[in-house]
């Protein structure tokens, strides 16, 4: 009976370490799927800004990186199988890559991929789910991440996603203010009385109060003469509205230097300003484009 107790004792004494070494182990291969709360369109629109900036985030080749560059948008790769579960996919790959970091076993130079895969949940919902590999050129051993670069691209993901929100929302009180601004100049202004018209010329002769002045001591005051609606009109303008200055600007999705360019302005474009940051203005031009411009980029109206 002792040899039995003692036996049970070194077999749990033995599996202890192993038990805590599986939980403090690395979770590789697992990738990432959260649901986000933004139609899938918009998802889809920030997922492909993403996969067009050519950088890889949560990984490098040396210490000294801060992440992968040079990577390019594809329509398939071999580091994925084919993927038959509907929505739409996305990949970014960096061909030659050098041993790059937070993948399991890695080594040798091989091809880096990151999958993105979008799928629609109602009409404010959008599950997305990005997966990352390695995998070698010579040997084709097949590396799985550690959910670093998962991370990364999610965290790139939702700042471009929050950008858009607030973007969304500023435009709506910009609108707003448009409108109202529309109707106040729709309204006309109220004409002064024509006291000469709707009062006898008699009783205007013959009235002494002092409480109703002639219309000519109106004319006459020494006060300076309010602004014009032309005049107002400019100074809203000079307010909200900048031109780009030479040799142009590029109008960038979101307010960062890796966003996907959307086009490319000329100098001299009018632009309404809608959001206001310490370096970037969000505009809308006059086709109805969105969109991030740096503030140096822009001058005031003349």
């Amino acid at each position: 009976m002792l040899r039995k107790i003692v036996i049970i004792l070194v077999t749990c004494l033995a599996t202890m370490p192993l038990l805590a070494r599986e939980k403090d182990a690395t979770p590789y291969g697992m990738g990432l799927i959260v649901n986000v709360p933004f139609p899938e369109n918009e998802v889809a629109q920030v997922v492909q800004e993403v996969v067009q900036n050519g950088i890889i985030r949560g990984t490098k080749e040396y210490n000294k990186d801060e992440y992968i560059s040079d990577a390019t948008p594809v329509t398939s790769t071999r580091v994925f199988p084919q993927w038959t579960e509907g929505g739409k996919v996305f990949y970014k790959v960096r061909l030659k890559a050098l041993d790059p970091r937070n993948f399991k076993n890695s080594s040798d130079v091989g091809t880096l991929a990151v999958r993105y895969v979008i799928q629609a949940q109602g009409d404010k919902n959008t599950v997305l789910r990005i997966d990352a590999r390695f995998v070698e050129d010579f040997r084709h051993v097949s590396h799985a991440s550690n959910g670093s670069v998962e991370s990364a691209e999610y965290k790139d993901i939702h700042d471009h996603l929050d950008a858009l929100q607030l973007m969304k929302a500023q435009t709506v009180e910009a609108e707003k203010e448009k409108q109202a601004q529309s109707a106040r100049k729709q309204q006309p202004n109220t004409p002064l009385p024509d006291v000469s018209s709707s009062v006898p010329q008699a009783a205007v002769a013959d009235s002494a109060s002092p409480a109703v002045p002639a219309l000519g001591a109106q004319t006459s005051s020494p006060q300076a003469a309010p602004q014009t609606l032309e005049e107002h009109v400019h100074d809203l303008r000079r307010q909200v509205q900048r031109l780009v200055k030479a040799p142009g600007a590029p109008l960038q999705s979101a307010p960062f230097h890796t966003a996907a360019t959307l086009q490319s302005l000329p100098a001299g474009t009018e632009v309404l300003i809608v959001v206001s940051t310490t370096y970037w203005f969000g505009v809308e031009t006059h086709e109805g484009q969105h969109g991030w411009i740096l503030r140096d980029q822009l001058e005031q109206l003349p």
